[in-house]
């Protein structure tokens, strides 16, 4: 490395470690930011979030007299009281206050400290309806218990004896689906409009090691008929006004488990929200409103499902509608080597009822294996330039660095003689990089994965705090991941046995090594297993390499090459890259004609 390029590289490390160090908020600065937040979710918890439950009788004054008489009056007094319905998958606990389900339990699951799995614990869930021109909400009536069993509850809160609002509520043995049917009797004469409102507000309770990591992958999703399902923002507040077609469904996701509405008519329109929550033992406060047709009929009914449970690809899967999207395979074209390509194979080793270490292990060989061809054309074509840097370094002492343009047209024109592609090496590369980059969101979204351990790593779809610092050091946070450590020593030893093969000098020789620094601070806190894998790839790349350097000899590259030299044009067989080079030729040797002339 020239002086030039280590002070320029040397610089650039001291502005970046200078700019995290003087941009950094001061302790005062973090503590009012602190009280501000507080302060600001004191006040919304104030105004928008109901109590709990087991409270609102003691807090909520009674309603005056002009209430009481008023649409609905005999249901806004009551005590709160719970039913429960449970199956081998579902705990479900049920409020007479709105006739709704006040909290869901996910059984077999738990959350990473160990605690019962609660997906939410309170919410505000009715209908809004329009009657006299005054608006009722049923989230503020008390229902009454028409029918219970062991597998269905019926919920009613009665206008007169005749018209009334019932919730029935339907679980059915090892299942995650909750049938709910809302039934409205000769509600025609009173309710005004055509449509009435359907109003779920709730927020999703933090389950796993980060609440960082899992707030980065909660986000309410819906779909449109005929269309792809589509997710609000998973990084900020946002509310998003659905009117583009009927809404098939709409879901509050958390990373690794969601609740899902699904109705059997799809609603007319809506609106999603979502805000990130800021309180401990909270993920984010989603909200929807939907819109129902009301057709003035004297009994009318709406059916639809709920699903509670895990993000697990074929679990959602089978729900049909395309409800398997909310499980986040990246963008095109990596979405589709997840789905298509990924995703069975890993399926197809489940089967054999490995550990999970070992299914990644045996994932990463046939990657490796399926590679190979291409990871062989790539080490022939670095392979290549390397032999020819001897020449290509007379021909830069003849030329000098002077004229930049001049010595490239000589280094093509050595290409052309040798027959060899310069990008020979990096395309294959690229073909590569694609499958890379899909185990980048297969891994963290990767239900499987949760709770399973392999050597120190306890959960490897979150990360191995092997070293813990106390507090939050820059890039890296409260924790150094050992085998981020690993994966990040491996991909420095790959980058040094790279530059051997390829001959990479100057600058190229030394941004190879920034790279996987830079990765350390971004992979340190994503799942074990993600690293794991990255990991392995690193260790069979060596191996590969080891072999294919075997097989291959330098000396037969080399006579190979300059035999080339002495073929006459018409006996080489062109390549595109060729091809394209003999154009460009051409066309300088033309610019430079016309230059001449001038």
């Amino acid at each position: 490395m020239d002086r030039n390029t280590f002070t320029g590289l040397f610089l650039i490390m001291v502005i970046l470690g200078a700019s995290v160090y003087f941009m950094q908020p001061s302790d005062a600065e973090i503590k009012k930011e602190r009280e501000r937040i507080a302060a600001d979710s004191l006040k919304k918890a104030k105004t928008t979030t109901p109590a709990p439950a087991a409270q609102v009788a003691k807090t909520i004054a009674p309603p005056d007299s002009s209430a009481l008489k008023g649409p609905f009056g005999a249901n806004l007094n009551g005590t709160v009281q719970t039913t429960t319905l449970q199956n081998n998958n579902l705990k479900l606990t049920f409020s007479n206050l709105g006739g709704k389900i006040r909290s869901v339990e996910i059984l077999k699951e738990h959350t990473y400290g160990g605690k019962s799995l609660v997906l939410f614990n309170d919410n505000k869930f009715g209908l809004d309806l329009n009657i006299g021109g005054k608006m009722v909400h049923t989230n503020d009536l008390y229902f009454t218990v028409a029918d219970s069993s062991s597998t269905k509850l019926s919920l009613r809160a009665n206008y007169s004896a005749n018209q009334f609002i019932e919730y029935v509520y339907e679980l059915k043995p090892e299942s995650n689906n909750v049938t709910f049917n809302i039934n409205l009797n000769g509600l025609n004469q009173v309710v005004q409009g055509n449509h009435i409102n359907l109003n779920w507000e709730t927020t999703l309770l933090e389950q796993e090691k980060s609440a960082k990591k899992e707030q980065e992958h909660a986000a309410p999703y819906y779909k449109y008929v005929e269309k792809m399902p589509d997710n609000l923002s998973k990084a900020k507040d946002e509310k998003v006004e659905l009117g583009e077609g009927k809404i098939e469904w709409f879901s509050f996701k958390d990373q690794f488990f969601s609740a899902v509405l699904i109705p059997q008519v799809p609603f007319d329109k809506g609106n999603l929200e979502v805000k990130v929550s800021t309180k401990p033992g909270e993920i984010k406060w989603y909200g929807a409103n939907m819109n129902l047709q009301f057709n003035q009929l004297a009994a009318q009914s709406y059916a639809m499902k709920f699903y509670f449970g895990n993000n697990q690809y074929n679990n959602l899967k089978s729900q049909g509608q395309e409800i398997e999207k909310l499980v986040d395979m990246g963008y095109w074209p990596l979405k589709y080597i997840n789905r298509f390509v990924v995703l069975p194979v890993f399926k197809l080793l489940e089967s054999f009822n490995w550990g999970y270490g070992l299914i990644i292990l045996v994932l990463t060989i046939l990657l490796k294996v399926a590679m190979s061809p291409l990871t062989y054309k790539s080490y022939i074509s670095m392979a290549k330039m390397r032999i020819l840097k001897p020449e290509m370094d007379e021909i830069k002492a003849k030329v000098g660095e002077d004229n930049p343009t001049l010595l490239q047209q000589e280094y093509l024109k050595l290409y052309k003689k040798v027959g060899v592609n310069p990008l020979g090496g990096c395309l294959p590369m690229l073909l590569q990089l694609p499958f890379v980059m899909a185990f980048f969101f297969f891994f963290p979204n990767l239900f499987e994965l949760r709770g399973e351990s392999f050597l120190w790593m306890r959960d490897l779809s979150t990360y191995d705090d092997f070293i813990r610092f106390g507090v939050n050091i820059p890039l890296l946070g409260d924790h150094l991941s050992l085998m981020c450590i690993l994966m990040t020593i491996s991909t420095l030893i790959y980058t040094y046995f790279n530059n051997q093969i390829s001959g990479a000098t100057g600058q190229m020789k030394y941004i190879g090594y920034i790279m996987p620094i830079i990765f350390l601070g971004v992979l340190n806190s994503y799942p074990a297993g993600l690293n794991y894998y990255y990991f392995l790839a690193n260790m069979f790349t060596f191996l590969q390499q080891y072999l294919i350097r075997r097989m291959v000899n330098d000396e037969k590259i080399h006579a190979i090459l300059q035999e080339n030299k002495t073929k006459p044009e018409k006996e080489k067989k062109k390549s595109k890259f060729q091809s394209r080079l003999d154009d460009y030729m051409r066309t300088q040797a033309q610019t430079k004609a016309q230059e001449k002339k001038k």
